[in-house]
Order: C-alpha cells, then sequence, then structure tokens
C-alpha cells in the first residue's frame, strides 16, 4: 500500500489506461505474494511457487504492454513491482519486520526522486571516485580478511588493521563530503572547520599561500588558527577510538593547547571580515596512500614488538615519537594495538603530544614561508598553541 501510494501519486498525471499500477495493484501484488509464502511453509511448495510466477508474469505483461503503448519505458515502476512481491513473500514465510521495512525503505527511495537527483547533479568526476574508492576500502576489503595474528612477534591482524584504514580514510572521506555539500558556500571559516577535519596542514598551506599572494579576503589567519584547533579534536576522537586506554592522559596533556587554539582562533575571527575562501583540499581518499598507510602501521606494530624487548616502554615511547613525526595517525594506531600494560598510557599519551608539538612546528614553518608578514596573525596563533603544549609537555614529563 505503501509503496503504491508513491507510485500513484508520482503517476497520477498519466491518461486512463497508462498507468499499469497505483495503489490497489501493489497493494494486491503484495497480498498475493504474502499468500504465495503462506502456502509454501504449510507444505505447498509447488502451488506457492506458480501463484507467485503467474503473478510475476502478470506484471511483467502489463508493463510490457505499458511500453508498447507508451514507448516511454517505466522501470523504476516496474522493479518497484518486482520489490513489492518479494517483500510480500518475506512477510508471508514469517518475516514480516523485514518485509515492513523494506516496503518502508522502497517507499522513502521512491518518494526522494527529486531530491537524489538535484544531490546526482551536483556532483562530478571526483565525487564519484571518491565514493567508488571508500567503498572499495570500506565494504570490498573487510569481509575478506582473515582472523587471527600473523607475522613477526605475531604482531599483524589483518582485521584489526584494516579497520583501522576504514576508520582513518572514513574521516577524510567525512571531510570530503562535508567540504562539497557546505565548504563552498560557506566561505572560509567553512573552509578551515572541514578542511581541518583531514588535514590541517594542506589547509594551513592553501591559506598562507593567499595571503602571501595578497589574495586575502580577510579570514585567512583566522582560517589557519581554526584548522589547528579543530586538528586537536580530531586526535583526540581518534584516540578515543583506537587508543582508549591513553585518552584520559592525552586528554589532560592536550586540553590547554586545544582551548588555547579556539581561543585565538575566535579572536582573530571576530577581527576579520565575512569572505568567501578557497575550498579545502580534493579528493583525499585513493587506494595507493590506504595501502601505504596500512603498510606502516604494520611495520610500526613490528617495531613497537621489537622495541618493547630490547628496550621496554621508554624504547616503544622513542619509537611512537619518532613514527608519529611522520604520521600521528599511525603513532595513535600502533599505541592503540599494543598490549595492556606494555607502556605507561602517560608516557604513550607524551610521546604522541609530541608528535602533534612536531607537527604544529611544520605548520608554524609553512605560514611564515608562504604567508610572510601578512600572515604574522596566523603565526603568533599557532605559537601560542604551541607554548601551551610544549608547557603540558613539560608538566607531564616532570610528574611521570
Amino acid at each position: 500500500m505503501l509503496i503504491g501510494i508513491e507510485r500513484g501519486w508520482r503517476l497520477r498525471g498519466k491518461g486512463a489506461g497508462m498507468r499499469v499500477a497505483g495503489i490497489r495493484t501493489f497493494t494486491l501484488l503484495g497480498i498475493a505474494a504474502g499468500l504465495a509464502g503462506v502456502i509454501g511453509t504449510r507444505g505447498f511448495p509447488a502451488v506457492s511457487g506458480i501463484l507467485f510466477a503467474a503473478t510475476a508474469a502478470i506484471v511483467a505483461i502489463g508493463y510490457y504492454r505499458s511500453v508498447l503503448a507508451s514507448g516511454k519505458p517505466d522501470a523504476t515502476s516496474a522493479v518497484a513491482a518486482m520489490a513489492t512481491l518479494g517483500l510480500g513473500y518475506l512477510a508471508g514465510i514469517g518475516e514480516a519486520a523485514l518485509g515492513v521495512a523494506g516496503a518502508a525503505l522502497v517507499t522513502s527511495i521512491l518518494a526522494l526522486r527529486t531530491e537524489v537527483h538535484r544531490w546526482l547533479g551536483r556532483l562530478d568526476e571526483a565525487d564519484i571516485k571518491a565514493f567508488a574508492r571508500y567503498a572499495v576500502i570500506a565494504l570490498a576489503v573487510f569481509p575478506f580478511l582473515p582472523e587471527g595474528r600473523f607475522g613477526p612477534y605475531d604482531a599483524w591482524e589483518p582485521r584489526t588493521l584494516w579497520l583501522v584504514v576504514i576508520i582513518v580514510t572514513g574521516f577524510s572521506f567525512a571531510g570530503y563530503v562535508a567540504n562539497r555539500m557546505f565548504g563552498a558556500r560557506r566561505g572560509t571559516i567553512a573552509t578551515a572547520v572541514i578542511g581541518g577535519a583531514y588535514s590541517s596542514t594542506a589547509v594551513t598551506h592553501s591559506f598562507a599561500n593567499r595571503l602571501g599572494a595578497g589574495e586575502e579576503g580577510g579570514a585567512e589567519n583566522a582560517g589557519i588558527a581554526l584548522a589547528s584547533a579543530v586538528m586537536y579534536l580530531r586526535v583526540i576522537v581518534l584516540v578515543g577510538i583506537l587508543a582508549t586506554s591513553l585518552l584520559p592522559h592525552f586528554v589532560v596533556i592536550v586540553a590547554p593547547a586545544l582551548v588555547t587554539g579556539f581561543a585565538v582562533a575566535w579572536w582573530l575571527y571576530r577581527k576579520a571580515p565575512s569572505s568567501t575562501g578557497p575550498a579545502p583540499p580534493g579528493n583525499p581518499i585513493a587506494m595507493l596512500p590506504a595501502l601505504t598507510f596500512v603498510a606502516f602501521v604494520a611495520a610500526a606494530a613490528v617495531a613497537a614488538r621489537w622495541a618493547q624487548d630490547e628496550f621496554g616502554e621508554q624504547g616503544i615511547a622513542i619509537l611512537l615519537l619518532v613514527m608519529g613525526s611522520m604520521d600521528v595517525d599511525a603513532a595513535i594506531v600502533t599505541a592503540g594495538g599494543l598490549e595492556p600494560g606494555t607502556i605507561a598510557p602517560s608516557l604513550a599519551a607524551l610521546a604522541i603530544a609530541g608528535t602533534i608539538l612536531a607537527n604544529m612546528g611544520v605548520k608554524l614553518g609553512v605560514t611564515l614561508v608562504y604567508g610572510k608578514r601578512e600572515a604574522r596573525p596566523a603565526a603568533i596563533a599557532l605559537g601560542a598553541s604551541m607554548v601551551a603544549l610544549a608547557a603540558s609537555l613539560a608538566v607531564g614529563y616532570a610528574t611521570l
């Protein structure tokens, strides 16, 4: 009935005899398929099959004649009718909840035609590639990976390693989607927030270039500061997901820098005029970087277990610091994959926070080199955040 209501309303403009099925016909299709299911469960599978096949044949003939008469194929209604038969059959064999839920989903898909077409109209080739790549990463690989531990020191757990890739690239994919939906329309500040969720360094480089070239719209300094502040939030979320035991210690260390970063970003934002900014970096989802990341994490897992055997927790801390200087996400993943008790959570949190300080140093250098004098407010903002983080690191190290 739900599907029939939507189809009947959608095709209400067709003349008499041109509409194959409406609310009554779709309702009867569901009932007929449900009867076929009930008959099959009562020990008469042949009768059930004949009834179902006959109903499907009537539907096919009806839509075939409609196409011949109008010359305009309506595949959507035909497929909806077949889906109705399948859902009715599910209900008839005892899967009533699944049948009703499926009917609601089919009705929603049909009813959202205008919105879906409008959304598709906004996509370009890069968007399709982004969806396809993340679909491969998240859906096509993970179900087929073996369970258990493998490799040197039993350091590799394939399903866990790939789940990490799904989560980390998921952040990038979410940022990319948000950028395509809002970034281009909401200006520099939205660009900083969205871009900072997946590449604060790239946002810093983009805004610093605009400042240095004299193309600024007025909010680029605030955008640089805000992108780095959002980066602190992103790292905290990743630690909470991938290295939960470190979270309390890590938040204590990073919180002063987070508060300072947002405070100076807000101060710069209030001083800046509204403007439209460039979109954040393009599609961040690609297969080769994903494979490179998982290989790096796998090598880091072996190195961490080797460092544990050779040098104890101090060796692991140094390894996390060195590794995080190249990729903070990989350091978080490695720390989260260690056995409980391998390294003190406070020490691991210090090591990861130290990598963030190194990353902030890189962004400060990018801001000064590319933004020149025009980027001094952003440089001061980044410096203030770095001072707060360095002070937290010093206090945390002193209390070990």
